[in-house]
């Protein structure tokens, strides 16, 4: 029997200049793909160079790797070997690609330093076809091989040498193809296969023949079978079907399968490591399944149980997916609390990052992490990307959390944004300036850059005119500087980019009042006032901030009626805080309402805040009209008749 590396003729030709090297480094092209079968395909090497044997950790795993050598097969095969082509594809081979076995000379050595391909002449040989060598000679006998293998070594083996058919650039239509295929289809008929084994040949069919294989519906099918089996899947068997599910991105066909899985994976999720809980939560993503809250929900409190165990790149996913479906519980914050902080000097920048963005997007206020982060960034502010850096000082300052170090992480900031300015991109550096006006932090200096001419017209894209929000946060800034910073002579915004209203779709600026908080004050506010013709709600501003409710005095303290608002000398601005205006961990305000409020008070309003905590605890109509009343007045008052 022939040996898997052995040479045909056309290779031979080709080595006439240097058959040594020409012949050592094609047999270490096939035998690199005979080698990924792993332990079912020991070819005896038989020939005069020995070479080192390459070592095989599993199949699937050295398949992955022959990716590259897969390239350079890909390259022998489209071109002839002459001349300087010649000479420079085999040192790169030899030095750049191929493993150097102890004791063989290099090309150069080979060849001598003297060496020039142009003083040979021209080299008049066919081409290299290492893909013909392949799937004439090595693939058929490779088949022969697996015959006696087991039945999970075998469906390994064949999903391997088919994945390695494609790296080859073999047709999936051509005879070997067909006939790999169709040995797949007589094992797949047997159920002693196990799951992961079917997993990576559905893999591997996908990636030849699409959604529409018909060994991915037989795989499928045997997945499903073994679901429901006594002993069903394991937990690593269980991330390994969502893994190979999420590759085939159509949620749709497999519906009953998907809910079959999520209840099997409830009942596992005890058992589940940290690994498996990343890949689970990462392919539910491409999966689409946001109905999917119970099993989501214990994958967070699962996880919250195994945090310690997670590495930066698991938890990364982790924190990605729960960001996606918008869910988390209290002891998967408590979790982080505990192991994020002594864990972030240290970590990886992008997990830091996505620590603060999850933070943000679920407004959790969260002391010990954020004070962590603040000392890491003092330290280790070089490591960080420019929107790393940008995405920690926004999550800060819309939490309106001011760490403990906020003079050193602040004087650090300043210094990243002297020497890395140009590095941010326009829209990213106004969200960190704006986001340091919620702390009440006035970057001056780098303020009167952004409202610089130039700086502006780097905002706008081809013409396009800036967005609302963009422009939003410019007039902030410009509104801030006006004033609570009075001495600043810089300049300003242009009066014709100002936003008239801060109020918008996203709630960026300030958020609208809750109907349901505002018909629990009405009543009591009504008898506290005489009736709805002593204020006003949703009262516009000229800086363009919506009041919930003003209430309106004049010089002597009486209370207005609408009637008489012309002659009003005092005004209150009655902030009705819902839930959504705080942070959700805390009874901290966001950053966004408490510029909206110093801004208030700025303009001459006396801010007067009713949270829903401290009013939902009052039972009787008579507490909220006491209460409403030692708010709002809180010295004698007289209304004006």
């Amino acid at each position: 029997m022939k040996s898997v590396v052995s040479i045909s003729s056309s290779v031979r030709a080709v080595c006439q200049y240097s058959p040594n090297y020409f012949m050592t480094s094609s047999r270490r092209l096939i035998q690199c793909h005979s080698n990924s079968l792993g332990r079912i395909l020991k070819s005896d090497v038989s020939c005069k160079a020995r070479m080192a044997q390459p070592c095989v950790k599993s199949s699937l795993g050295c398949f992955h790797n022959t990716r590259e050598m897969g390239a350079v097969a890909q390259q022998l095969s489209n071109l002839s070997f002459a001349e300087e082509k010649d000479y420079e594809l085999m040192v790169h081979l030899e030095k750049g690609l191929l493993p150097k076995t102890a004791g063989q000379p290099s090309i150069d050595t080979q060849l001598g330093t003297s060496f020039s391909p142009t003083k040979l002449g021209p080299l008049k040989v066919e081409p290299l076809s290492v893909k013909s060598l392949f799937e004439v000679e090595v693939l058929p006998e490779l088949l022969t091989r697996l015959k006696e293998a087991p039945s999970n070594e075998k469906i390994e083996g064949l999903a391997t040498l088919l994945g390695v058919c494609v790296e080859f650039g073999v047709d999936y239509q051509s005879s070997i193809a067909s006939r790999l295929k169709e040995q797949w289809r007589t094992h797949l008929s047997k159920t002693d296969i196990g799951v992961m084994h079917l997993c990576h040949l559905g893999e591997v069919a996908y990636n030849l023949e699409g959604k529409r294989s018909e060994i991915v519906d037989q795989v499928l099918d045997s997945v499903s079978i073994s679901i429901d089996e006594a002993e069903a899947l394991t937990q690593n068997e269980t991330a390994r079907v969502y893994s190979f599910l999420a590759l085939l991105e159509d949620p749709h066909c497999c519906q009953d399968l998907m809910s079959r899985l999520h209840r099997h994976t409830e009942k596992l999720i005890h058992r589940l490591r940290a690994s498996n809980i990343s890949n689970i939560l990462h392919s539910l993503i491409a999966l689409q399944q946001r109905q999917a809250i119970v099993l989501i929900l214990k994958l967070s409190r699962r996880a919250s149980r195994v945090f310690k165990s997670f590495q930066d790149e698991e938890l990364i996913k982790v924190l990605g997916a729960l960001m996606h479906f918008g869910q988390h519980d209290e002891e998967f914050i408590t979790a982080m609390e505990k192991h994020l902080p002594g864990k972030i000097l240290d970590a990886d920048p992008e997990l830091t990052s996505v620590v603060m963005e999850f933070c943000l997007q679920m407004r959790c206020r969260s002391e010990p992490i954020f004070e962590a982060v603040a000392e890491s960034f003092i330290c280790n502010s070089e490591k960080y990307t420019t929107p790393q850096i940008a995405q920690q000082i926004i999550a800060m300052g819309r939490l309106n959390y001011l760490p403990q170090c906020s003079s050193q992480m602040f004087k650090k900031l300043e210094s990243v944004l002297s020497s890395r300015f140009s590095q941010f991109q326009p829209r990213a550096l106004i969200e960190v300036l704006h986001s340091c006006i919620h702390l009440e932090r006035f970057p001056l200096n780098f303020v009167s850059k952004v409202f610089s001419p130039y700086f502006l017209q780097r905002l706008q894209a081809q013409g396009e005119p800036l967005d609302k929000h963009a422009l939003g946060q410019l007039t902030q800034l410009n509104l801030s500087t006006s004033l609570e910073c009075t001495y600043y002579r810089g300049p300003r915004l242009p009066y014709h980019l100002h936003v008239r209203k801060f109020s918008s779709i996203d709630h960026s600026f300030e958020s609208p009042i809750e109907g349901y908080l505002y018909n629990q004050v009405k009543g009591p506010l009504n008898k506290l006032l005489g009736g709805k013709t002593y204020y006003s709600t949703k009262v516009f501003t000229q800086p363009g901030y919506t009041i919930d409710v003003e209430i309106c005095l004049d010089e002597e303290g009486f209370v207005l009626p609408l009637s008489q608002w012309d002659h009003t000398h005092r005004r209150i601005a009655l902030c009705l805080d819902a839930q959504d205006r705080f942070c959700s961990n805390t009874h901290h305000l966001l950053g966004k309402e408490a510029t909206k409020r110093r801004h208030l008070c700025r303009i001459g309003y006396e801010v007067v805040q009713i949270p829903y905590f401290e009013f939902e605890k009052l039972r009787t109509q008579e507490e909220r009209v006491q209460y409403l009343h030692k708010k709002i007045f809180p010295t004698i008052f007289r209304f004006y008749r």
